[in-house]
Protein backbone atom coordinates (compact mmCIF):
# COMPACT_ATOMS: atom_id res chain seq x y z
CA UNK A 1 0.00 0.00 0.00
CA UNK A 2 1.23 3.67 -1.03
CA UNK A 3 1.55 6.18 1.51
CA UNK A 4 -0.77 8.92 1.88
CA UNK A 5 1.39 11.54 1.66
CA UNK A 6 5.02 13.07 2.09
CA UNK A 7 4.39 12.75 6.36
CA UNK A 8 3.61 9.11 6.09
CA UNK A 9 6.54 8.22 3.69
CA UNK A 10 9.07 9.77 5.72
CA UNK A 11 7.45 7.66 8.87
CA UNK A 12 9.62 4.42 7.31
CA UNK A 13 13.42 4.88 7.20
CA UNK A 14 13.74 3.92 3.75
CA UNK A 15 11.30 6.80 2.89
CA UNK A 16 13.76 9.29 4.76
CA UNK A 17 16.67 8.00 2.88
CA UNK A 18 14.65 8.37 -0.25
CA UNK A 19 12.76 11.53 0.37
CA UNK A 20 15.77 13.84 0.78
CA UNK A 21 17.67 12.82 -2.51
CA UNK A 22 14.48 14.47 -4.38
CA UNK A 23 14.50 17.89 -1.75
CA UNK A 24 15.80 21.01 -3.88
CA UNK A 25 18.69 22.33 -1.97
CA UNK A 26 17.71 25.53 -0.02
CA UNK A 27 20.40 28.22 0.67
CA UNK A 28 20.53 29.90 4.29
CA UNK A 29 18.68 33.36 4.43
CA UNK A 30 20.48 36.27 3.21
CA UNK A 31 22.25 38.60 6.03
CA UNK A 32 18.96 40.73 6.24
CA UNK A 33 16.65 37.74 6.56
CA UNK A 34 15.78 36.31 9.39
CA UNK A 35 17.30 32.45 10.50
CA UNK A 36 13.80 30.52 10.92
CA UNK A 37 13.80 27.76 13.51
CA UNK A 38 11.41 24.98 14.62
CA UNK A 39 12.11 23.75 18.09
CA UNK A 40 11.93 19.97 19.08
CA UNK A 41 11.99 19.41 22.68
CA UNK A 42 10.22 21.36 25.58
CA UNK A 43 12.13 20.04 28.61
CA UNK A 44 14.01 22.71 30.52
CA UNK A 45 17.12 23.22 27.98
CA UNK A 46 14.67 23.20 25.41
CA UNK A 47 12.97 26.13 26.84
CA UNK A 48 16.04 27.94 27.46
CA UNK A 49 17.59 27.51 23.81
CA UNK A 50 14.06 28.98 22.45
CA UNK A 51 13.89 31.84 24.57
CA UNK A 52 17.28 32.73 24.62
CA UNK A 53 17.59 32.61 19.96
CA UNK A 54 13.98 34.73 20.14
CA UNK A 55 15.63 36.98 21.96
CA UNK A 56 17.72 37.72 18.99
CA UNK A 57 16.93 40.33 16.63
CA UNK A 58 18.11 38.20 13.53
CA UNK A 59 15.96 34.92 14.29
CA UNK A 60 12.37 33.62 14.26
CA UNK A 61 10.80 30.45 15.90
CA UNK A 62 8.16 29.73 13.92
CA UNK A 63 7.55 26.42 15.72
CA UNK A 64 7.26 24.65 19.08
CA UNK A 65 6.90 21.09 19.23
CA UNK A 66 6.99 18.68 21.97
CA UNK A 67 5.16 15.31 22.08
CA UNK A 68 3.79 16.49 25.54
CA UNK A 69 1.15 19.23 24.29
CA UNK A 70 1.01 20.15 27.38
CA UNK A 71 4.48 22.08 27.46
CA UNK A 72 3.53 23.50 24.39
CA UNK A 73 1.60 26.56 25.81
CA UNK A 74 3.57 27.83 28.72
CA UNK A 75 6.83 27.87 26.24
CA UNK A 76 4.86 29.90 23.30
CA UNK A 77 3.61 32.71 25.93
CA UNK A 78 7.48 33.33 26.95
CA UNK A 79 7.97 33.30 22.96
CA UNK A 80 4.95 35.72 22.18
CA UNK A 81 6.36 37.68 25.10
CA UNK A 82 9.33 38.35 22.59
CA UNK A 83 8.58 38.44 19.12
CA UNK A 84 5.83 39.74 17.29
CA UNK A 85 4.99 37.01 15.64
CA UNK A 86 3.18 33.88 17.43
CA UNK A 87 4.90 30.10 16.67
CA UNK A 88 3.05 27.54 15.70
CA UNK A 89 2.28 24.61 17.79
CA UNK A 90 2.30 21.02 16.65
CA UNK A 91 3.08 17.36 18.18
CA UNK A 92 5.24 16.04 15.45
CA UNK A 93 8.33 17.18 14.52
CA UNK A 94 7.89 16.19 11.25
CA UNK A 95 5.30 19.89 10.64
CA UNK A 96 8.48 21.35 11.12
CA UNK A 97 10.68 19.40 8.56
CA UNK A 98 7.43 19.77 5.80
CA UNK A 99 7.74 23.31 6.03
CA UNK A 100 10.89 24.72 3.60
CA UNK A 101 10.48 28.44 5.21
CA UNK A 102 12.44 26.96 8.17
CA UNK A 103 15.98 26.96 7.98
CA UNK A 104 16.89 25.19 11.57
CA UNK A 105 15.43 22.83 14.03
CA UNK A 106 16.67 23.00 17.40
CA UNK A 107 16.67 19.50 18.88
CA UNK A 108 16.74 19.75 22.82
CA UNK A 109 14.74 15.87 23.21
CA UNK A 110 16.14 13.71 25.42
CA UNK A 111 19.37 11.58 24.53
CA UNK A 112 17.13 8.61 22.88
CA UNK A 113 16.30 11.12 19.84
CA UNK A 114 19.19 13.39 18.89
CA UNK A 115 20.40 11.30 16.30
CA UNK A 116 17.33 10.22 14.37
CA UNK A 117 15.72 14.16 14.53
CA UNK A 118 18.81 15.28 13.91
CA UNK A 119 19.20 13.27 10.60
CA UNK A 120 15.80 13.31 9.28
CA UNK A 121 16.72 17.37 9.82
CA UNK A 122 19.58 17.39 7.57
CA UNK A 123 17.57 14.82 5.16
CA UNK A 124 14.94 17.47 4.87
CA UNK A 125 17.78 20.31 4.62
CA UNK A 126 17.21 21.89 8.03
CA UNK A 127 20.32 22.73 9.70
CA UNK A 128 20.32 21.72 13.27
CA UNK A 129 21.25 22.62 16.48
CA UNK A 130 21.59 19.42 18.73
CA UNK A 131 21.78 19.13 22.96
CA UNK A 132 23.99 16.90 23.95
CA UNK A 133 25.32 14.14 24.97
CA UNK A 134 24.95 14.28 20.78
CA UNK A 135 24.04 10.52 20.56
CA UNK A 136 22.83 7.75 22.28
CA UNK A 137 25.39 5.41 21.47
CA UNK A 138 28.24 4.95 18.88
CA UNK A 139 26.68 4.09 15.70
CA UNK A 140 23.96 6.83 15.76
CA UNK A 141 26.94 9.34 16.73
CA UNK A 142 28.39 8.46 13.08
CA UNK A 143 25.31 8.29 11.27
CA UNK A 144 24.64 11.80 12.67
CA UNK A 145 28.32 12.79 11.22
CA UNK A 146 27.48 10.87 7.93
CA UNK A 147 24.27 12.62 7.25
CA UNK A 148 25.54 16.23 8.17
CA UNK A 149 28.16 15.89 5.68
CA UNK A 150 26.58 13.73 2.65
CA UNK A 151 23.34 16.89 2.71
CA UNK A 152 26.36 19.33 3.50
CA UNK A 153 24.71 20.56 6.88
CA UNK A 154 25.55 22.70 9.65
CA UNK A 155 25.31 21.01 12.91
CA UNK A 156 26.27 22.28 16.05
CA UNK A 157 26.42 20.26 19.35
CA UNK A 158 25.29 21.96 22.46
CA UNK A 159 28.92 22.09 24.44
CA UNK A 160 28.80 25.89 24.54
CA UNK A 161 32.45 26.59 26.67
CA UNK A 162 33.63 25.51 23.49
CA UNK A 163 32.36 29.00 22.39
CA UNK A 164 33.35 31.00 25.68
CA UNK A 165 36.75 33.06 24.98
CA UNK A 166 38.45 31.98 28.07
CA UNK A 167 38.42 28.49 26.79
CA UNK A 168 40.22 29.97 23.63
CA UNK A 169 43.00 31.48 26.47
CA UNK A 170 43.17 28.46 27.96
CA UNK A 171 44.07 26.87 24.73
CA UNK A 172 46.83 29.12 23.37
CA UNK A 173 48.36 29.39 27.29
CA UNK A 174 48.98 25.27 27.12
CA UNK A 175 50.46 25.86 23.27
CA UNK A 176 52.34 28.12 24.05
CA UNK A 177 54.31 25.76 25.93
CA UNK A 178 53.89 26.96 29.59
CA UNK A 179 52.96 23.80 31.25
CA UNK A 180 55.36 21.84 29.60
CA UNK A 181 54.65 18.43 27.57
CA UNK A 182 50.92 18.03 28.86
CA UNK A 183 50.71 14.26 29.90
CA UNK A 184 47.79 14.06 32.28
CA UNK A 185 44.37 15.38 32.74
CA UNK A 186 41.79 14.81 34.75
CA UNK A 187 38.19 15.19 34.55
CA UNK A 188 35.74 15.45 37.25
CA UNK A 189 31.64 15.45 37.57
CA UNK A 190 30.74 15.04 41.06
CA UNK A 191 27.92 15.74 42.90
CA UNK A 192 24.53 15.04 44.53
CA UNK A 193 21.57 13.84 42.65
CA UNK A 194 17.75 12.98 43.94
CA UNK A 195 16.48 9.53 44.67
CA UNK A 196 13.81 8.67 42.25
CA UNK A 197 10.95 7.92 43.94
CA UNK A 198 9.33 4.57 43.40
CA UNK A 199 5.52 4.72 41.86
CA UNK A 200 3.35 2.40 39.59
CA UNK A 201 2.55 2.59 35.97
CA UNK A 202 -0.04 5.18 35.28
CA UNK A 203 -2.26 5.72 32.02
CA UNK A 204 -0.48 7.91 29.80
CA UNK A 205 -1.93 11.74 30.09
CA UNK A 206 -3.91 13.23 27.74
CA UNK A 207 -2.07 15.14 25.70
CA UNK A 208 1.11 12.95 25.38
CA UNK A 209 1.89 11.11 22.71
CA UNK A 210 3.76 8.04 24.23
CA UNK A 211 4.61 6.23 21.32
CA UNK A 212 6.04 9.48 19.55
CA UNK A 213 7.70 10.31 22.82
CA UNK A 214 9.77 6.76 22.77
CA UNK A 215 10.27 7.15 19.21
CA UNK A 216 13.60 4.67 18.64
CA UNK A 217 13.78 3.00 21.79
CA UNK A 218 11.67 0.55 23.49
CA UNK A 219 7.99 1.58 25.00
CA UNK A 220 7.92 0.86 28.46
CA UNK A 221 4.99 0.88 30.27
CA UNK A 222 4.45 4.18 30.99
CA UNK A 223 5.62 4.74 34.76
CA UNK A 224 6.34 9.21 35.31
CA UNK A 225 8.82 7.96 38.26
CA UNK A 226 11.10 6.81 36.35
CA UNK A 227 13.04 9.59 35.10
CA UNK A 228 14.43 8.58 32.02
CA UNK A 229 18.18 10.11 32.44
CA UNK A 230 18.88 7.19 34.38
CA UNK A 231 17.80 4.22 32.46
CA UNK A 232 19.67 2.92 29.56
CA UNK A 233 17.19 2.62 27.10
CA UNK A 234 17.00 6.28 26.84
CA UNK A 235 19.94 7.77 27.94
CA UNK A 236 23.83 7.69 28.29
CA UNK A 237 23.39 7.95 32.07
CA UNK A 238 23.21 11.21 33.92
CA UNK A 239 27.09 11.32 34.75
CA UNK A 240 27.89 11.14 31.10
CA UNK A 241 24.90 13.85 30.66
CA UNK A 242 26.98 16.53 32.09
CA UNK A 243 30.11 14.80 32.34
CA UNK A 244 30.18 14.78 28.31
CA UNK A 245 30.75 19.20 28.87
CA UNK A 246 34.45 18.80 30.69
CA UNK A 247 35.47 15.73 28.59
CA UNK A 248 34.73 17.81 25.52
CA UNK A 249 36.91 20.63 27.20
CA UNK A 250 40.10 18.18 27.99
CA UNK A 251 39.81 17.25 24.25
CA UNK A 252 39.73 20.78 22.93
CA UNK A 253 42.36 21.84 25.75
CA UNK A 254 44.93 19.00 23.91
CA UNK A 255 44.19 19.65 20.13
CA UNK A 256 41.37 17.71 19.45
CA UNK A 257 42.39 14.06 19.62
CA UNK A 258 39.79 11.89 18.07
CA UNK A 259 40.03 8.57 20.02
CA UNK A 260 41.52 6.77 22.33
CA UNK A 261 43.96 3.35 21.97
CA UNK A 262 42.35 2.07 25.24
CA UNK A 263 39.74 2.44 27.61
CA UNK A 264 38.98 0.87 31.55
CA UNK A 265 36.26 2.20 33.44
CA UNK A 266 35.00 0.70 36.95
CA UNK A 267 32.32 1.84 38.98
CA UNK A 268 28.46 1.10 40.12
CA UNK A 269 25.32 1.81 41.90
CA UNK A 270 26.65 2.32 45.39
CA UNK A 271 24.31 4.83 46.96
CA UNK A 272 21.46 5.30 44.75
CA UNK A 273 19.69 2.11 45.16
CA UNK A 274 16.22 3.35 43.62
CA UNK A 275 15.68 1.24 40.55
CA UNK A 276 17.85 2.69 37.94
CA UNK A 277 19.98 0.46 35.52
CA UNK A 278 22.81 3.34 35.16
CA UNK A 279 25.54 4.06 37.67
CA UNK A 280 26.06 6.17 40.55
CA UNK A 281 29.50 5.96 40.45
CA UNK A 282 31.78 5.72 37.43
CA UNK A 283 36.02 5.99 36.68
CA UNK A 284 37.14 5.87 33.91
CA UNK A 285 40.77 5.73 32.16
CA UNK A 286 41.71 6.77 28.26
CA UNK A 287 44.97 5.85 26.75
CA UNK A 288 46.13 8.15 23.83
CA UNK A 289 49.96 7.05 23.43
CA UNK A 290 51.92 9.25 26.20
CA UNK A 291 48.72 10.98 26.85
CA UNK A 292 46.38 9.77 29.56
CA UNK A 293 42.87 11.18 30.13
CA UNK A 294 41.22 10.39 34.04
CA UNK A 295 37.40 10.63 34.64
CA UNK A 296 36.19 10.74 38.12
CA UNK A 297 32.26 11.13 38.87
CA UNK A 298 29.35 10.78 41.13
CA UNK A 299 25.91 11.67 42.12
CA UNK A 300 26.40 11.56 45.99
CA UNK A 301 28.60 13.43 47.21
CA UNK A 302 26.77 16.84 48.17
CA UNK A 303 30.01 18.84 49.20
CA UNK A 304 30.97 18.52 45.22
CA UNK A 305 28.89 22.06 44.25
CA UNK A 306 28.52 23.03 40.57
CA UNK A 307 30.16 26.90 39.81
CA UNK A 308 27.66 28.64 41.16
CA UNK A 309 25.81 31.60 38.81
CA UNK A 310 27.43 34.31 40.11
CA UNK A 311 31.22 33.15 39.74
CA UNK A 312 29.80 32.09 35.72
CA UNK A 313 28.75 35.75 35.39
CA UNK A 314 31.80 37.69 37.64
CA UNK A 315 35.14 38.04 38.12
CA UNK A 316 35.45 35.19 40.53
CA UNK A 317 36.72 31.91 40.71
CA UNK A 318 35.21 28.51 42.39
CA UNK A 319 36.87 26.86 45.30
CA UNK A 320 38.55 24.49 43.01
CA UNK A 321 38.87 21.59 45.60
CA UNK A 322 35.23 21.26 46.11
CA UNK A 323 34.56 22.34 42.38
CA UNK A 324 32.44 19.66 40.91
CA UNK A 325 33.02 20.13 37.46
CA UNK A 326 36.39 20.82 37.39
CA UNK A 327 39.33 20.18 35.08
CA UNK A 328 42.90 19.26 36.14
CA UNK A 329 45.71 19.75 33.11
CA UNK A 330 49.13 18.40 34.60
CA UNK A 331 52.15 19.15 32.22
CA UNK A 332 55.86 18.63 33.00
CA UNK A 333 56.13 22.16 33.73
CA UNK A 334 53.09 23.44 35.42
CA UNK A 335 49.47 22.59 36.01
CA UNK A 336 46.19 24.39 35.42
CA UNK A 337 42.52 24.40 37.00
CA UNK A 338 39.98 25.26 34.60
CA UNK A 339 35.96 25.05 34.90
CA UNK A 340 33.01 24.84 32.69
CA UNK A 341 30.09 27.45 31.89
CA UNK A 342 32.27 30.46 32.95
CA UNK A 343 34.39 28.58 35.71
CA UNK A 344 38.01 30.95 34.14
CA UNK A 345 40.99 29.17 34.59
CA UNK A 346 44.43 29.63 36.72
CA UNK A 347 47.68 28.47 35.79
CA UNK A 348 50.67 27.37 38.41
CA UNK A 349 54.75 27.24 38.12
CA UNK A 350 56.35 24.23 38.54
CA UNK A 351 56.93 25.64 42.37
CA UNK A 352 52.76 25.66 43.19
CA UNK A 353 53.03 29.31 42.39
CA UNK A 354 50.13 30.82 40.65
CA UNK A 355 51.55 32.65 37.63
CA UNK A 356 48.17 33.04 35.51
CA UNK A 357 44.57 33.62 35.64
CA UNK A 358 41.67 34.06 33.34
CA UNK A 359 38.47 35.05 34.60
CA UNK A 360 35.55 33.54 32.70
CA UNK A 361 32.26 33.96 31.23
CA UNK A 362 29.21 31.29 30.00
CA UNK A 363 29.52 30.28 26.12
CA UNK A 364 25.76 30.02 25.64
CA UNK A 365 25.64 33.89 23.51
CA UNK A 366 28.88 33.49 21.52
CA UNK A 367 27.94 29.39 20.79
CA UNK A 368 24.56 30.83 19.57
CA UNK A 369 26.38 33.81 17.61
CA UNK A 370 29.02 31.18 16.17
CA UNK A 371 26.13 29.07 15.38
CA UNK A 372 23.94 31.17 13.18
CA UNK A 373 26.81 32.54 11.61
CA UNK A 374 27.59 29.69 10.59
CA UNK A 375 23.94 28.78 9.49
CA UNK A 376 24.73 31.86 7.02
CA UNK A 377 28.11 31.65 6.07
CA UNK A 378 28.25 27.10 5.92
CA UNK A 379 31.11 27.06 7.87
CA UNK A 380 31.42 24.25 10.45
CA UNK A 381 30.67 25.68 13.84
CA UNK A 382 32.70 25.54 17.26
CA UNK A 383 31.17 22.42 17.89
CA UNK A 384 30.64 20.66 14.79
CA UNK A 385 28.82 17.30 14.69
CA UNK A 386 32.48 15.89 14.20
CA UNK A 387 33.48 16.68 17.37
CA UNK A 388 30.09 15.91 19.20
CA UNK A 389 30.97 12.45 18.36
CA UNK A 390 34.41 12.30 19.40
CA UNK A 391 33.32 13.73 22.33
CA UNK A 392 30.50 11.83 23.61
CA UNK A 393 32.33 8.50 22.31
CA UNK A 394 34.46 8.97 25.69
CA UNK A 395 31.32 8.11 27.31
CA UNK A 396 30.24 5.65 25.25
CA UNK A 397 33.52 3.48 25.83
CA UNK A 398 33.30 4.34 29.81
CA UNK A 399 29.84 2.92 30.22
CA UNK A 400 30.92 -0.14 27.61
CA UNK A 401 33.66 -0.83 30.14
CA UNK A 402 31.48 -0.48 32.81
CA UNK A 403 28.80 -2.77 31.37
CA UNK A 404 30.94 -5.48 30.38
CA UNK A 405 32.43 -5.59 34.06
CA UNK A 406 35.28 -2.92 34.07
CA UNK A 407 37.32 -4.55 30.86
CA UNK A 408 40.06 -2.64 29.77
CA UNK A 409 38.87 -2.94 26.38
CA UNK A 410 41.07 -1.59 22.81
CA UNK A 411 39.48 0.67 19.83
CA UNK A 412 39.78 0.46 16.32
CA UNK A 413 39.51 3.95 15.50
CA UNK A 414 39.07 2.35 12.04
CA UNK A 415 35.84 0.63 12.40
CA UNK A 416 34.74 2.06 15.27
CA UNK A 417 34.73 -1.02 17.06
CA UNK A 418 36.33 -2.81 20.07
CA UNK A 419 39.48 -5.30 19.28
CA UNK A 420 38.30 -9.14 20.18
CA UNK A 421 35.61 -8.04 22.02
CA UNK A 422 32.14 -9.20 20.90
CA UNK A 423 30.39 -8.25 23.85
CA UNK A 424 31.49 -5.15 24.14
CA UNK A 425 30.93 -4.55 20.62
CA UNK A 426 26.93 -5.20 21.11
CA UNK A 427 26.58 -2.17 22.83
CA UNK A 428 28.02 0.35 19.96
CA UNK A 429 24.46 0.58 18.86
CA UNK A 430 20.93 -0.18 19.20
CA UNK A 431 18.73 -3.01 17.88
CA UNK A 432 15.55 -1.96 16.35
CA UNK A 433 13.62 -5.40 16.19
CA UNK A 434 11.06 -3.93 18.94
CA UNK A 435 9.98 -0.53 16.79
CA UNK A 436 11.26 -0.85 13.48
CA UNK A 437 8.62 2.33 12.37
CA UNK A 438 11.40 4.25 14.24
CA UNK A 439 14.40 2.53 13.09
CA UNK A 440 17.61 4.42 12.21
CA UNK A 441 18.17 4.11 8.54
CA UNK A 442 21.30 2.14 8.01
CA UNK A 443 21.60 4.49 4.75
CA UNK A 444 21.11 8.22 5.49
Amino acid sequence: MKPSNRRDFLKTSIGVAVAATIMPHRKAGAANEKVIIGAMGLGGRGRFLVESFSRRDDVEIAYLCDADTRRLAPAAKAIEAVQSAKPKLVQDFRRILDDKSVDVLINATPDHWHALGTIMACQAEKDVYVEKPMAHNVWEGAKMVEAARKYKRVVQVGMQTRSAPYMAEAVKYIQSGKLGDVHLIRVFNMMKHPMMTQGAEQPVPEGFDYDMWCGPARKLPYNPSRHWLNFWEYSCGPIAGDAVHQLDLARFLTGDKPYPDTVCGTGGITALLDGRDTPDTQLATYEYGKFTLQFEATLWTPYMKKIAQHIRDGDLFPDWPFCATRIEVFGTEGFMYVGRHGGGWQAYDADGKLVHSEFGRQGDKPHQDNFIECVRTRRKPNADVEQGHYSVLLCHLANISYRTGNQKLKFDSKTESFVNAPDANKYLRRTYSLRDSWAMPEEV
